[in-house]
């Protein structure tokens, strides 16, 4: 089985210096065979060091004989590592995009209540032209493919197409309910550089999961699918998407204390999204005292010493807080194609920029990284979940995302709040 082991205490401390001397001795070679100057060289090393000192907050974890800092980024030393790390060569024009959500089917037999494709309509995207985008990304720099369905594993031909023309500069993880999954697809995604299966892991109780996810098998499926992850030596992750109230009535810690139970390395921590299946009620929204709840929780998860041996916790609260990266969507840092070619800021926020079918992506793909020039604060699927409903209701709508003249509404006038402050030093450094 995979070798997973946190990392803590002076060991934590080494690795950072390691990491630190590892990425200079990387481009200090660039600059030795003439692809950097010395002058572009220090700026780099100086904005990896500022970056990498922002992590602080994440919990270091080792997976086999690569360690990772953060969720989206590649594990070091790996060459997918340092694609992401490449982004902050870029001096002249903005930091270039270095993860995307792709999906690869509509196809599923789940009817999760809060499904941000729930009114997602159209074919899926033809298969020719999906590897062709995912080897444009690749070369403009992504270093990080997330990639999912519905559920892909129902349609493993396209999904392990798509995973062959992704070669080592990036790494690939691939979400799933576990319907489909088998020991033999897993063992081909392996030799396919897949790093991790990320499973929804919404509540600790079966029966509960079951019917949140509209399959009464949900949790059984989900629990043979992780068996077979660990024969295949693949990572288990969690992504999890839990209530305020349940950061105080102890849901959270037996999430977590399943987690540890199904020997997953990772856990990223959703906040509800006003969007798919909860686009019309909304969501009840954290208040400044929630947020802190769960940012204590997650603290205790990700530092205490009686908690060292449970899954690092990546926390969107925190990545996104306007201390740190804040929204960064819309290629600023991530952005989603959805399975029937719609180019989306993020998977949250239901609307479009355009589709590939009518238009060049790269077009597209421009289109919204000005749009999205300069990485706001504010949380853009909440703030404007009720502008994209009123559109949807006043046009007659049934099928999201919204249309590109429709969503150019809302963005041409839209107020994404100040420019966070991790992005403005990055930029000076």
């Amino acid at each position: 089985m995979l070798k997973i082991k946190n990392i803590t205490g002076l060991g934590r401390l080494l690795f950072i210096l390691r990491v630190k001397g590892g990425v200079a001795l990387h481009y200090f070679s660039e600059m030795v065979r003439g692809q950097l100057d010395l002058g572009q060289t220090y700026r780099l090393l100086r904005r990896l060091n500022y970056f990498i000192g922002q992590l602080s907050e994440n919990k270091f974890i080792r997976i086999g004989k690569y360690i990772r800092l953060n969720l989206y980024i590649p594990g070091f030393p790996s060459r997918a590592f340092f694609t992401a790390c490449d982004k902050f060569k870029v001096f002249d024009e903005k930091f270039p995009n270095t993860t995307v959500l792709l999906s690869v089917t509509r196809a599923c037999r789940y009817h999760c209540h809060h499904c941000y494709q729930k009114n997602d309509q159209g074919k899926d995207l033809d298969i020719g032209i999906l590897k062709e985008i995912t080897q444009k990304l690749q070369n403009m720099g992504v270093a990080f493919f997330n990639i999912e369905g519905g559920e892909p594993f129902l349609v493993f031909d396209r999904l392990k197409q798509v995973c062959e023309v992704i070669d080592g500069r990036s790494e690939i993880w691939v979400n799933s309910t576990g319907d489909g999954v088998t020991l033999e697809a897993l063992q081909e995604l392996k030799k396919l550089s897949v790093t991790a299966i990320m499973f929804s892991l919404h509540s600790s109780d079966p029966d509960k999961l079951n019917n949140f996810m509209g399959m009464e098998t949900a949790w059984n499926t989900m629990t043979e699918a992780i068996k077979n992850c660990h024969k295949a030596d693949i990572v288990v992750a969690f992504n999890i998407c839990l209530q305020k109230e349940d950061f105080y009535n102890g849901e959270f810690e037996r999430i977590m204390e399943r987690a540890r139970e199904f020997k997953a390395a990772i856990i990223q921590l959703i906040h509800p999204k006003p969007a798919g299946g909860w686009l019309e009620r909304g969501v009840e929204p954290f208040s400044p005292a929630d947020l802190q709840r769960v940012k204590d929780l997650v603290h205790r998860y990700n530092h205490h010493r009686n908690f060292r041996d449970y899954p690092a916790i990546s926390a969107q609260i925190n990545e996104e807080d306007s201390s740190m990266f804040g929204c960064t969507a819309g290629g600023t840092d991530r952005f989603y194609i959805n399975a029937a070619g719609e180019v989306q800021p993020c998977e949250f926020l239901n609307a479009s920029f355009g589709n590939v079918n009518d238009e060049k992506f790269e077009e597209i793909y421009q289109k919204m990284r000005k749009t999205f020039e300069i990485p706001g604060e504010k949380w853009l699927c909440q703030e404007y979940s009720k502008e994209i409903f009123r559109l949807c209701q006043e046009n007659n709508l049934k099928n999201l995302p919204l249309k590109k003249e429709l969503f150019a509404k809302i963005y041409e006038n839209w107020n994404r709040g100040n420019a966070t402050r991790l992005y403005q030093k990055l930029r000076q450094l």
